[in-house]
């Protein structure tokens, strides 16, 4: 038995030693300092202890508080319009897709999941070239089809009514596959006995739908749902890349994670400021871990004991 054991415990520490390892130097350090680092500034120079003095300055501060309230809005509506849109088109793509009637599923998953795995540089810049007023395709579309009148005086990107919507609807676009995925997988892994079942008792699609499929797939709901609040409260590439074709960062289109960005390493300021930029950092560390506690022990629980 000892042997065993000490194979079993050399076997864990190969396998598993490298990737805790990783993770600790490249992530849960690196996160740990700059928890410590919102503490800090510098004063005359010097790097000194300052407390909770950051955060005051982040919210009091009328240059940082005005940015970081409009920032923490653009989140919430992100979050807001990815969790009205592309999870439920996700949800009814994955049914459409898990249909046994359907042909050509392996063809139509590949297509609905292809924008993920494509770089999000890329994307950002060919839907930056889409959308330009003078030769972007989208507009010659929308004339096309006598929809010209709405089309922005400044462009898509370049209007302060539309720049963040549209920012946010390309996300969704790429970003679609992933909840996809997770509820094609719930929906094929369901006994299809159970359908056969309701079948018999005259069931409709429909019915079979909402009362059988979508109850047994809750528990992946709250998973995509926690996800897109995690992946919405942190995104910062999508915009970061066409925010250079949008109305400007004070326009409406900063999000936390750009705010983070340009406060500690872009131009934001008059120079970068490394440790108010911790401090935000930090705040949506705080936003995020409040999110996931909430779902795991409120929601989940109770998923789980349904």
């Amino acid at each position: 038995m000892r042997t065993t054991k000490r194979a079993h415990w050399h076997h864990l520490l190969i396998f598993i030693g490298p990737a805790v390892l990783i993770y600790s130097v490249f992530l849960a350090l690196p996160l740990v300092d700059s928890l410590r680092l919102s503490l800090y500034s510098r004063v005359d120079g010097e790097v000194v202890f300052v407390g909770l003095q950051n955060f005051d300055k982040l919210l009091n501060n009328p240059f940082f508080s005005e940015r970081f309230w409009g920032a923490l809005k653009h989140n919430f509506a992100w979050f807001v319009l990815f969790m009205a849109i592309q999870n439920p088109v996700g949800l009814l793509l994955a049914a459409l897709v898990s249909s046994p009637k359907l042909k050509g599923a392996a063809f139509y998953r590949t297509v609905i999941f292809t924008p993920t795995t494509m770089s999000i540089v890329i994307i950002g810049w060919a839907w930056t070239l889409m959308l330009n007023p003078l030769w972007g395709i989208v507009n010659d579309i929308l004339n096309f089809f006598r929809l010209g009148a709405i089309i922005p005086s400044r462009g898509w990107l370049g209007s302060e009514d539309t720049a963040l919507i549209v920012v946010i609807l390309v996300g969704i676009w790429q970003y679609i596959g992933l909840p996809f995925v997770l509820f094609l997988a719930s929906l094929t892994a369901i006994d299809e006995e159970l359908i056969e079942a309701a079948r018999v008792d005259g069931a409709t699609g429909w019915s079979i739908f909402w009362r059988i499929k979508f109850p047994l797939i809750l528990p992946t709901a709250g998973i995509v749902a926690i996800l897109t609040f995690v992946g919405n409260f942190s995104a910062f590439d999508n915009v970061y890349v066409m925010q250079g074709s949008t109305a400007g960062p004070d326009y409406g289109t900063d999000l936390l994670g750009v705010f983070f960005y340009r406060t500690a390493f872009g131009t934001l300021g008059s120079v970068p400021d490394l440790y108010m930029g911790t401090t935000i950092a930090t705040v949506m560390f705080g936003i995020i871990l409040t999110g996931v506690l909430l779902y795991f022990f409120g929601i989940q629980q109770r998923l789980i004991r349904d």
